[in-house]
């Protein structure tokens, strides 16, 4: 990322886009096999061209650790290129775009969104982040902007991210509050070591509910409508991520799917940190 795109911008907001910027080279540079930098700009480029027909606008909202609403739009030019990438094809602007294209470009697309919400969870814990084809432009207005230029001049491609009110203010919040009320909160002498036990022993028999999570898909109720025997829905994993083992909703685990005499199994591989 750029001095000039960081400089006005909170420390956790720059973070955000820096996900993004790092999980669109890393799977650009797995597809093409060769590195393709991406860069956060602070301002847009001037071959930016303006919002058009061809463009494509996708949305990414985000839940659990984070809430809030990312637009995204692909201009026509880098709608091709980017598909052209992740098809293997050679580059060629004269080409017409197709729906092939168009869904080339969303696919790669959720993959780099597959790797932000990884790369969010050292900081805001379990994210959820969803991308979905839009029709045009938010409703919302932006709260602050970015682009993004992959590869170097001439550019390969050009995005333009905006993050919604609701997104900018979930990144800078820290709950400075709570932390300021305990510690004010007069220091309590810790349960005995015995009494703590027992306490524990009253629990260890409470059975609950394990669930395993191999990905997850917002639809839209029309989609969900749709849906026939043999409909086959995309989820927002790869086959080789690890799935997630969930108690009662919430992350403890994540591990690999194994079969042991006909049933699934999970065997634990990373074992969640108390904070998710």
């Amino acid at each position: 990322m750029t001095e000039a795109a960081t400089s006005a911008l909170q420390p956790q907001t720059t973070q955000y886009i820096q996900a993004w910027a790092e999980s669109l080279a890393q799977v650009l540079g797995q597809i093409s096999g060769s590195p393709l930098p991406c860069i956060a700009l602070s301002e847009a480029p001037a071959e930016l061209p303006a919002p058009g027909d061809g463009d494509l606008w996708m949305v990414s909202i985000c839940t659990a650790g984070l809430r809030g609403e990312t637009s995204l739009r692909l201009p026509s030019a880098s709608v091709l290129r980017l598909a052209e990438i992740f098809m293997s094809e050679p580059a060629n602007s004269a080409v017409e775009i197709t729906a092939d294209h168009r869904e080339a470009a969303i696919e790669l697309m959720r993959q780099v969104g597959g790797l932000v919400a990884s790369a969010l969870r050292t900081k805001w814990g379990e994210v959820q982040l969803s991308l979905t084809a839009a029709t045009s432009a938010p409703s919302w207005p932006a709260s602050s902007t970015t682009w993004f230029q992959v590869g170097n001049n001439p550019p390969a491609a050009l995005l333009e991210a905006q993050l919604s009110a609701a997104l900018v203010a979930a990144l800078r919040a820290e709950k400075p509050e709570a932390a300021q009320l305990a510690a004010n909160l007069p220091a309590s002498a810790p349960p005995a070591p015995e009494q703590s036990k027992n306490k524990l022993d009253l629990l260890m028999d409470v059975e609950m509910a394990v669930t395993l999570r191999f990905g997850s898909r917002r639809l839209f109720l029309r989609e969900v409508l749709d849906l026939i025997p043999g409909t086959v829905v995309d989820l927002d994993r790869q086959v080789e991520d690890p799935v997630d083992v969930l108690l009662d909703g919430r992350l403890v685990a994540r591990g690999e799917v194994v079969v042991m005499d006909g049933n699934y199994g999970v065997r634990v591989t990373e074992v969640a940190p108390s904070s998710l």
